[in-house]
């Protein structure tokens, strides 16, 4: 048995689940997740999978899609989004109550196309210089992009942008928009905007309009493996899943 293989079974112990030997059966978990959490996740998941026997079928979406893919009946085990978005959806009953399990936490970082000058976000100051500077600028539908509309308000930039502002559809990655050249500067979760090719990551909004989204999983009403899908809550909130998450521009939940 590798060593990287018997870090994984410990994890997994070390998260309260069985390993393979004591599963009663090898269960098809169906999730569908925000794509904040996505890199992550997908070095996380096979872990799990390897070690549990169970296997995971994800479904990515932005907030838009997720909501709408509930309000349209589909089902699934486990969906993670925004806590805000975990709480409407137990609200409507479609998610189990007391079901929310915090996984990770996301600020919002700011991207430029590769290459490309890199403006100065130092401090609230100079990032209003920047924006006004910026022939457009991108941010998606999701939380960060919710949260930059009222900030640009906050600020008295609203007017000024307005023409410039670019908005990605929901699911897509605002890193698009700036590779293209359709947003000179962009807006995101940082572990969305890191790993899209051809933009350079500038940095984290200055702490003082810092925000910070917490994503969280819950449990549907209509799951066929909810055992399963509570391990692999388990497996994303252990310890060992820690360093992972760093890596990929999160902080644990």
């Amino acid at each position: 048995m590798t060593t990287r293989r018997i870090g994984v079974i410990a994890a997994l112990g070390t998260a309260g689940i069985l390993t393979v030997a004591g599963m009663a059966h090898a269960a098809d978990i169906k999730v569908l997740s925000s794509n904040a959490i996505k890199q992550a996740y997908l070095e996380l998941v096979p872990q799990f999978e390897r070690a549990s026997e169970h296997k995971v079928a994800t479904t990515w979406a932005g907030t838009q899609g997720i909501m709408k893919r509930m309000q349209a009946g589909e089902t699934y085990d486990l969906v993670i989004m925004s806590g805000t978005g975990i709480d409407n959806l137990i609200k409507q009953g479609k998610l189990v109550a007391g079901s929310r399990v915090d996984l990770v936490k996301s600020g919002i970082g700011v991207a430029v196309r590769a290459g490309a000058p890199k403006p100065d976000i130092s401090s609230t100051d100079a990032l209003k210089r920047a924006l006004l500077a910026a022939k457009s600028v991108g941010y998606s539908t999701g939380p960060s992009g919710v949260y930059l509309a009222g900030l640009f308000e906050r600020l008295g930039l609203a007017d000024a942008l307005k023409p410039k502002i670019k908005i990605a559809e929901s699911g897509t990655p605002v890193g698009l928009l700036i590779a293209r050249g359709d947003a000179e500067i962009g807006f995101q979760q940082i572990s969305e905007l890191l790993p899209v090719a051809g933009v350079d990551y500038v940095g984290p909004l200055p702490p003082d309009i810092q925000h910070t989204t917490v994503f969280a999983a819950g449990l549907h009403t209509g799951a066929k493996e909810p055992d399963a899908a509570k391990a692999l809550i388990k497996f994303l909130t252990a310890p060992a899943a820690v360093p992972v998450i760093k890596q990929k521009g999160l902080e644990p939940g």
